[in-house]
């Protein structure tokens, strides 16, 4: 016993020694000169959360790279991962600033309560503080004189979320547990240090590894109100992003928001810097925070001086790239197939699968996926072309006032846009958020198991163009929650009978030019700042996904006998594989796929008969195309 009790006096004594000895030699680190944190040590009574900076100290960079690093010596600290991230810009962020401005100068009267709406998920350790205190409101002006609420989504925004009412609160309402818990995914945690530097206890939950700690932020309902800014009594579900995952297989696999946007290492990892007690824990989620929007990114980047964020390029640039990894390799995948070939249509179909847990895209209703279907002949010049992007990155032809859903393409002017288009109490489209009453358009892809028959669907609902889709999430038997879409592409031949190359590319933009026009038709001070640097920004959409058919060839017509003055071709079908061509001075001849591949081209010489031809093993149809002295035909043959 004596020995027991010895060791235990000893084990603190070495931390308080080692924690001491870490504060004093980090006094002059690069946490100091971090702009805005507030330095209270630990936390006061009658406050509630505390800033990054004492955080950083245990969970950022370790200098003596024992803690915070994976089995390759790789630096995994949450705190350099998060403070390049959305997630850690969110007050900062200057299109949510602008946005804000420009609700409240429409709806001048209803200022106060939007602003709170908007800050209580965008800046909630200052706008709960506030409330905590007895404030009835929380600005914008408040924010900006606030250095707890200026750091955004920070660590202790999450972590002290507590579990009450968690998966049925939203828009804003946080259940915040103010008992000084700090919540964590680990059982037994060692509370001591953290308890003596900050005044936080660390606990174990396990609603901290669930989606429902994401709910309360990422659904947002708001209130109607009228061209006149006044209230309807109705409410429109802007954002659903945990209600689109509730209608979906992902719950039932126990795949989480984390599971994608904080993706875990399996080895142990020593979480906290310094504290030599301390052993690996495991699963560890990283911090990246990755979602889709890279745009804003690299505006937060290349405006980092103006909105005063004291943040490496370089944590931004993994940031962007963990974000654009995460639209190109989790958020979609594209099969592309050339169905059929008649006299003067080629007929094509892209089928398009959601990979993630929610609708793609999701979130903020300004987010949409563009398809760019490009057929371009041999020559260089293009037979056909949608989803172009002009000048100013709009989607050229773009139907008025919105382009609706396609099931079939077969003009220029016609574009597949995945996105949610909001209208007003009139039906008309509108960006002014408030005034959001009905739904135009919403056909942005579901995630698989996603149905119409599900107890959240009315808060994520698909529109009546997209209902009516045979193919659009749904089989063949008409069963729905295959997450997937089947575009059919007609595409005329217009008299040409040569070798084309098919070209099809999905874009995403965060913030399409026509989202920005209305907004922009205000002027206000937090309105212009975003839009100069909105227009110096670099606006190319990102490539999510992308196939080729190569060396197709469309002709003009195609004999389905083998019989044809011009030449013939024998048996059809064929049992063995083998067949024969007659005509007269056979120049050459090029055998295609059913879907249009080039297998294999042979020069026939002038022949007037060509034996002992072998086509692949695979059964199925294949094509023909014969050059003679007189002209060219194509035939199809059957292999059986």
């Amino acid at each position: 016993m004596i020995k027991s009790r010895f060791s235990i006096t000893f084990s603190i004594a070495i931390i308080i020694i080692s924690a001491f000895s870490f504060i004093n030699a980090n006094q002059n680190s690069n946490y100091e000169s971090l702009k805005y944190s507030h330095n209270r040590n630990p936390i006061d009574s009658g406050e509630y959360f505390i800033g990054y900076k004492l955080c950083a100290g245990c969970h950022g960079y370790d200098s003596t790279h024992l803690a915070n690093i994976d089995i390759d010596s790789n630096d995994v600290n949450v705190f350099d991962d998060w403070r390049s991230t959305m997630m850690a810009n969110s007050a900062r962020d200057p299109l949510f600033q602008a946005k804000v401005s420009h609700e409240i100068t429409v709806n001048p009267g209803h200022a106060i309560e939007l602003q709170k709406r908007c800050l209580d998920c965008h800046a909630p350790m200052g706008s709960f503080t506030a409330l905590y205190h007895g404030a009835t409101s929380y600005t914008l002006t408040d924010l900006f004189n606030d250095t707890l609420g200026i750091e955004g989504v920070s660590c202790m925004s999450c972590h002290t979320i507590g579990t009450e009412g968690l998966g049925s609160r939203f828009s804003g309402d946080i259940p915040y547990d103010t008992t000084k818990k700090i919540y964590g995914p680990f059982t037994n945690p060692f509370a001591g240090p953290m308890q003596l530097y900050v005044g936080m206890t660390p606990t174990y939950s396990p609603h901290m590894s669930n989606s429902g700690v994401c709910s309360p932020c990422h659904t947002l309902i708001t209130n109607t109100a009228d061209l006149s800014g006044n209230f309807t009594g109705g409410t429109f579900f802007e954002q659903s992003t945990h209600h689109e995952w509730l209608n979906s297989i992902f719950p039932s696999q126990e795949i989480f928001c984390q599971t994608c946007h904080m993706p875990q290492l399996e080895q142990p990892i020593i979480i906290a810097n310094q504290i030599l007690a301390l052993t690996g824990r495991s699963p560890f989620n990283l911090h990246h925070f990755a979602g889709a929007n890279s745009f804003m990114l690299n505006i937060l980047k290349n405006n980092k001086s103006y909105l005063g964020i004291d943040v490496p390029d370089s944590n931004f640039d993994s940031t962007i790239l963990y974000t654009n990894n995460n639209l190109t390799k989790n958020s979609i995948s594209i099969s592309l197939n050339q169905d059929s070939l008649n006299a003067d249509t080629s007929y094509f179909s892209l089928t398009i699968t959601n990979k993630a847990g929610h609708k793609f895209p999701s979130g903020y209703p300004s987010r949409r996926a563009v398809v760019q279907f490009v057929v371009v002949k041999s020559n260089g010049d293009t037979l056909f072309k949608s989803g172009i992007f002009g000048d100013t990155y709009e989607v050229t032809n773009i139907g008025a006032p919105y382009e609706k859903h396609h099931d079939i393409i077969k003009m220029q002017a016609q574009t597949q846009i995945y996105e949610m288009i909001i209208g007003d109490v009139n039906n008309n489209k509108t960006t002014v958020l408030e005034r959001a009453a009905n739904l135009l358009k919403d056909n942005r892809l579901v995630p698989t198991g996603f149905t119409t028959s599900h107890y959240a669907y009315d808060t994520a609902k698909i529109d009546n163009d997209a209902l009516a889709d045979a193919d659009f999430n749904k089989n063949s038997a008409g069963v729905q929650g295959t997450g997937k879409d089947i575009i059919h592409f007609h595409i005329p031949s217009n008299g040409y009978d040569g070798i084309v190359n098919v070209y099809a590319k999905i874009y995403y933009q965060s913030v399409p030019p026509g989202w920005l026009q209305e907004m922009f038709s205000y002027s206000t001070a937090l309105i212009d700042t975003f839009k100069s640097m909105y227009q110096a920004s670099d606006k190319n959409p990102v490539l999510c996904a992308s196939k080729e058919l190569l060396n197709i060839q469309l002709p003009s017509s195609i004999s389905t006998t083998t019989n044809y003055s011009l030449a013939s071709v024998f048996p059809s079908p064929t049992s063995t594989g083998f067949i024969s061509i007659k005509g007269t001075g056979i120049r050459t001849y090029e055998i295609y796929s059913s879907d249009g591949k080039l297998i294999f081209t042979k020069n026939g010489e002038n022949s007037n008969l060509i034996s002992d031809i072998k086509l692949p093993p695979e059964s199925g149809i294949y094509y023909i195309k014969i050059v003679t002295t007189k002209g060219s035909k194509i035939f199809k043959i059957l292999r059986l």
